[in-house]
């Protein structure tokens, strides 16, 4: 045993200081709640940020990691394993893809996707042809390369210098990338919703604007699906709705259900420039990973499980309005199936902060998108009546603030 206590205090003594963690400590979980060291119990509609998208303790993937832990751990990329081959078969098989490369998280299957963009264009029209079109406000990764693609310049603030070929557009505004890109453009990366930007969803006609361009200029078209991946939007991707095939996929958080997990999807033809040697990682496809990735696969690629998203994003939509209309603290509620954002009103901009902490009072988690921003990314599998009692503790979080009034 320790000899010493293990608090939310312990955090400020030994941890680097880039998190500022909540006061309370969670040390259980299960389904859609959290337990802390209180024995407080709360309703989670944060999903460790969109990634334990069946819960916590989901008895497939806890049957998945046991059953794996007995048989092998870690065998590095020196050997395949038999889990990373069947999740790579059943990613294919369920996507435009043709083949898949494993890695560890979000921020490792962008950087990935990135060097592969590159690397084909090099390949097939020279070292000119380089530049990486992104979007204002994306978000890609804290790697110095995706910090850089992502388009909120306070990540890279301190880290320069950073890597140059990247331009950045205003999201939703095909007219911005006609007029950046060019034969140089290499690739155009967006998140089909923008996720930490605020929670804004991608006009279908923008996506597919982005694709025309693309062809146009022999670029490649990604879709960083980090967040929206994984039935977070009602479809297994969420390109599949859109009528836009991308040339290259990111996945991530939905996809280990917990466990670090990335993949980077592509065609045969694009995967060829990532040759035996160009590019690897000592943890990517481990064998426990891939197990749990492919029970979450089975789980969540279900017609009933998908259809039931989009039926609780109209029970979740339809209850924050309701708030709003006896409490006008929102400017906007828009998203796509259970990744939700909540705009709050002028006057209380940059206050999202203090609805966390109220909420979190009131036994509620959620999460900001930026500080003008409620976000709602709850566990895909969340009950009706989980909803309701997380919108009724949200609204007394809300009505507590409002007689406390917004800071000046």
């Amino acid at each position: 045993m320790s000899s010493f206590e293990v608090t939310r205090a312990l955090f400020d003594d030994v941890m680097v200081p880039n998190y500022s963690p909540q006061e309370m400590v969670p040390v259980r979980g299960e389904g859609c709640r959290l337990w802390d060291q209180e024995g407080c119990e709360y309703i989670d509609l944060t999903a460790g940020i969109a990634v334990t998208a069946l819960g916590h303790g989901h008895p497939a993937l806890v049957k998945a990691l046991k059953e794996q832990a007995d048989r092998v751990w870690h065998l590095s990329n020196v050997f395949t394993n038999e889990p990373a081959l069947r999740l790579a078969k059943k990613l294919t098989d369920a996507t435009f893809a043709d083949r898949v490369f494993f890695c560890n998280s979000g921020a490792e299957a962008n950087e990935a996707a990135f060097k592969l963009a590159r690397k084909y264009a090099h390949d097939h029209y020279g070292e000119e042809k380089s530049e990486i079109i992104s979007f204002v406000q994306s978000f890609h990764g804290r790697t110095l390369f995706t910090v850089t693609v992502g388009g909120q310049p306070k990540y890279c603030q301190g880290f320069e210098p950073v890597p140059g070929g990247i331009a950045h557009a205003p999201f939703n505004d095909l007219a911005a990338v006609e007029a950046l890109m060019s034969e140089r453009t290499c690739a155009v990366v967006v998140e089909p919703v923008q996720g930490e930007g605020g929670v804004i969803p991608a006009e279908p006609a923008f996506l597919r604007g982005l694709r025309e361009l693309c062809d146009r200029h022999n670029a490649l078209l990604i879709f960083d699906e980090v967040q929206t991946g994984m039935g977070r939007t009602g479809q297994l991707y969420a390109y599949m709705d859109t009528g836009v095939r991308p040339d290259i996929l990111t996945s991530a958080k939905g996809l280990g259900g917990g466990f670090p997990i990335g993949a980077m999807l592509t065609t045969d033809e694009i995967a060829k420039s990532f040759s035996v040697g160009t590019h690897g990682t000592t943890y990517g496809g481990n064998p426990l990973a891939c197990a749990v990735a492919e029970a979450v696969l089975d789980q969540v690629n279900r017609t009933e499980l998908l259809e039931g998203v989009r039926h609780k994003q109209d029970r979740l939509v339809a209850a924050l309005e309701a708030i709003n209309a006896r409490h006008a603290i929102f400017a906007d509620i828009r998203g796509k199936g259970l990744l939700i954002g909540a705009e709050l009103v002028d006057a209380w901009k940059g206050q999202a902060g203090r609805f966390l902490a109220a909420a979190r009072e009131q036994g509620v988690l959620i999460l900001m998108a930026g500080p003008d921003v409620l976000r709602f990314a709850p566990p895909l599998i969340i009950s009706d009546a989980d909803i309701d009692a997380a919108m009724a503790g949200l609204e007394k979080a809300i009505e507590q603030l409002l007689q406390e009034g917004p800071e000046n």
